[in-house]
């Protein structure tokens, strides 16, 4: 069995072949799932090169158009060698929901099984993998007027105050969230206060598209913090540098674009679009955007600690490779 010319897997033949080499009692979805700036990227583009794999993303901010800079979004340039499903799918000033990506990257799902390949989920985005893989129920849409006056309490009393709120109705759903969490903590109160039941509750009646697969997960762990946080520290510089706040700025002329969009709320863009308005210096910015992604990086590492059936590969361990064979063993030329 060889590969193709260019040494990446070959046809559709060639990969069904491989897949057939592995005993699974469902068809396969790789989940590859980790916090920012653990290289989620890089060692997805490592695995498409050496298995019958198709890469799905799963990042709520890499969805939308023109939003490069402050996503590390993959490159024009490596999307051609290898391309990356569910990149720019909306433009930033249309709300893209975790249902819509459930739905697209399940038609997704299919197509790369029925070609006899393999779906590579890649990201951090908690609420799209849950959407995808334990389901959504029917919770009702956004409410103006629910979400106006939540946002009124908030801006009077504070998030924290509102995320205790939640605590009273839905302690479940206020543990797994950061008290300053300001999008989820309105989404919840929102549910609460336009069904009467928690989030929580609702969520035990989603029924969603796991048991149709045979599901490997692979988690990226981060043991060493302080590499992690230099990690960051160190990309949001380069962002800054490689132009995030011209992006921005171009993007507020382009589009119709205001703060409490969830593409303008997305790490980074929040902190950039403050300093344009004048709310902070420049160097407000880069402490500002510094520290909501590590705080970022935290919940995704926290969400991941209580996922179920984690193979675990460190995100600092130069044998994070040989793992992912480990763990992926027969899916690999």
């Amino acid at each position: 069995m060889g590969r193709a010319p260019d040494g990446r897997v070959g046809s559709a033949l060639f990969a069904r072949a491989l897949v057939s080499q592995v005993t699974f009692s469902k068809p396969p979805v790789v989940c590859l799932m980790g916090a920012t700036a653990t290289g989620k990227t890089d060692l997805a583009v490592w695995l498409h090169d050496q298995g019958p794999f198709d890469i799905i993303s799963v990042d709520s901010a890499m969805v939308y158009r023109g939003m490069d800079i402050g996503t590390a979004k993959p490159t024009p340039a490596l999307q051609q060698q290898v391309p990356h499903a569910l990149l720019d799918v909306r433009d930033p000033d249309q709300p893209y929901s975790a249902a819509e990506f459930a739905k697209d990257a399940q038609a997704l799902i299919m197509q790369s099984h029925a070609a006899g390949r393999i779906p590579l989920l890649v990201g951090g985005t908690r609420l799209y993998f849950s959407a995808l893989l334990e389901g959504l129920s029917a919770l009702p849409s956004a409410d103006v007027t629910t979400r106006q006056a939540i946002d009124a309490e908030a801006a009077q009393e504070g998030w924290p105050a509102l995320h205790q709120q939640l605590a009273e109705v839905d302690p479940q759903t206020a543990a797994r969230l950061h008290p300053n969490d300001a999008q989820r903590i309105q989404r919840a109160l929102e549910v609460y206060r336009l069904t009467g039941q928690p989030l929580s509750v609702l969520r035990t009646q989603m029924k969603g598209e796991q048991n149709a697969w045979s599901l490997v997960k692979i988690g990226i762990a981060a043991s060493d913090r302080q590499q992690l946080h230099q990690n960051i520290a160190n990309r949001f510089e380069t962002m800054l540098k490689a132009g995030l706040v011209d992006e921005v700025r171009a993007l507020q002329e382009k589009y119709q674009l205001h703060a409490d969009l969830p593409s303008m709320r997305a790490v980074g863009y929040r902190q950039v679009w403050d300093y344009l308005a004048g709310g902070v210096t420049k160097e407000e910015l880069k402490f500002r955007g510094v520290a909501a992604t590590r705080q970022l990086a935290r919940r995704q590492l926290t969400w991941l600690r209580r996922e179920a059936d984690v193979n675990w590969v460190d995100a600092v361990d130069d044998a994070v490779q040989k793992q992912c064979r480990q763990y992926l063993s027969g899916m690999l030329v």
